[in-house]
């Protein structure tokens, strides 16, 4: 890689909004996030699974595991038989809901004049 390749790549991975895209990046890390938000309570898998839609539970489990690396959820098991795992949203997950309010606004009132067209 050359001196300039490797400076236009820590521009780009110091960019706020490229951190920030890489971490609601995917078809479902704003449904899941939106609804821990939402739910604020601790919340089972299954039950996020059915609140999120139709995610598979290899999806969910990735993007929920990537959320608590993050520090943004936090997972917590029971020893009990069966084991019980819950997820609930982290103060820091939490800080989300306006700028995700906030696109989902934006959306109501613009997103009638997206060129909806094929590519």
């Amino acid at each position: 890689m050359t001196l300039k390749n490797q400076q236009e790549t820590a521009s780009a991975s110091a960019c706020p909004m490229l951190q920030f895209i890489d971490l609601i990046a995917g078809k479902w890390a704003i449904p899941i996030l939106y609804r821990l938000i939402v739910m604020d309570r601790p919340v089972r898998f299954g039950e996020l699974q059915r609140a999120v839609g139709t995610i598979t539970q290899k999806e969910l489990t990735r993007q929920l595991r990537a959320f608590e690396q993050r520090g943004l959820v936090r997972r917590t098991v029971y020893a009990e038989v069966p084991p019980r795992v819950e997820y609930q949203i982290t103060a820091l997950g939490s800080t989300l809901q306006q700028p995700l309010q906030q696109l989902a606004g934006w959306m109501e009132r613009y997103g009638g004049q997206l060129n909806r067209s094929a590519s």
